[in-house]
């Protein structure tokens, strides 16, 4: 039994769009952005994470680079396969004379469809796991900021993630309401990519997009801590000549204004469908934002303005999803009510 309990393993997923965690022996392990390099000529993948993203958008035509999850779900089956192959190798390296018995639990978007759910299963089971858990992300990252889900109190969780944005209201172990719109990270990167070529005349790659999402990206015109304005490297269009400008957190605000309209609208929307005790509870406990999204700037603020309800942004959001993952895979027991089939 003893040296059952040593070869089996038991990992928590948080499988994103931008980004993937893996929790083992209760830490963080894995923290890589989900995209694979591979060999065109060969089909062999030559990187995963990190590496594969310094080779993202700098590829010549025998490599290419591949994101395998769109909008929350999996969109390339075989590189989804081999990007977590990839990643739980980092934590289990290949040379181990045992292999050990995976058990996952992965978290998934809460509008995902019953295809999409299978191709995770087979995806993580592809990659070695023998036994797999789903569970649904605005529940995993409820568990991850320290709220009791078991409780018949509503609490309303936002998790805005690199593919979708989910608003759910949770009580009782389950999901009473929700919306699940794929408007959320990356659709900001494209605005902001689509903003510099129609402002500026300027092309940019989706990394610098990236970069001035996170540098100086904001949901409101106005901040009280503002940003330093941020300079960017890109092609000019009408000269072909590569140029630099300089963007404030101001345009950029104006660049992601109507994305930022579309998730207040599921929030509202959410909201609408609340039943008035939830209602009640949600009045007295404010609106709980995680997930990459919750970082940009004022977006607690322009929420809280539109709901006229209280705002909390939790405490590293990109990890509340992961965290609630871990703690549902180590009490499996105690949260089994969680797990969708």
């Amino acid at each position: 039994m003893g040296l059952f309990n040593f070869l089996s393993q038991d990992i928590a997923i948080d499988l994103g769009t931008a980004n993937t965690l893996i929790i083992a022996h209760d830490k963080v392990m894995v923290d890589e952005p989900s995209i694979v390099a591979i060999d065109r000529k060969t089909d062999k993948v030559i990187a995963v994470g990190k590496r594969a993203m310094q080779m993202h958008e700098k590829t010549h035509e025998n490599i290419k680079t591949v994101r395998p999850l769109k909008d929350g779900v999996i969109a390339d089956f075989q590189a989804a396969e081999n990007m977590m192959r990839g990643m739980i190798s980092m934590i289990f390296p290949k040379n181990r004379i045992f292999k050990p018995s995976l058990v996952m639990v992965i978290c998934i978007p809460s509008g995902i469809t019953e295809v999409e759910k299978r191709a995770v299963k087979d995806s993580a089971e592809q990659a070695g796991a023998k036994e797999v858990y789903l569970i649904q992300e605005p529940m995993a990252a409820a568990l991850g900021i320290g709220l009791d889900v078991q409780e018949p109190v509503g609490h309303m969780i936002i998790d805005i993630g690199g593919g979708t944005t989910e608003i759910a209201v949770v009580a009782l172990s389950g999901i009473v309401c929700d919306q699940s719109i794929r408007v959320a990270g990356d659709e900001f990167t494209a605005d902001i990519v689509d903003y510099m070529r129609r402002q500026h005349n300027l092309l940019i790659g989706e990394r610098t997009a990236e970069a001035v999402k996170i540098n100086v990206g904001s949901a409101m015109a106005e901040l009280d801590d503002a940003p330093e304005d941020y300079q960017v490297s890109g092609r000019d269009l009408m000269t072909g000549i590569p140029k630099q400008l300089v963007v404030t957190y101001s345009e950029i605000a104006h660049a992601l204004d109507k994305s930022i309209s579309k998730v207040e609208e599921a929030i509202l929307k959410a909201l609408e469908t609340t039943p008035p005790e939830l209602a009640s509870d949600i009045q007295r406990e404010g609106i709980h934002l995680t997930g990459g999204g919750a970082l940009l700037r004022g977006l607690d603020k322009r929420i809280s303005q539109r709901t006229k309800l209280t705002v909390h942004v939790a405490d590293d959001p990109l990890r509340a999803v992961v965290r609630g993952t871990g703690i549902a895979l180590k009490n499996r027991e105690h949260y089994q009510a969680l797990f969708i089939g």
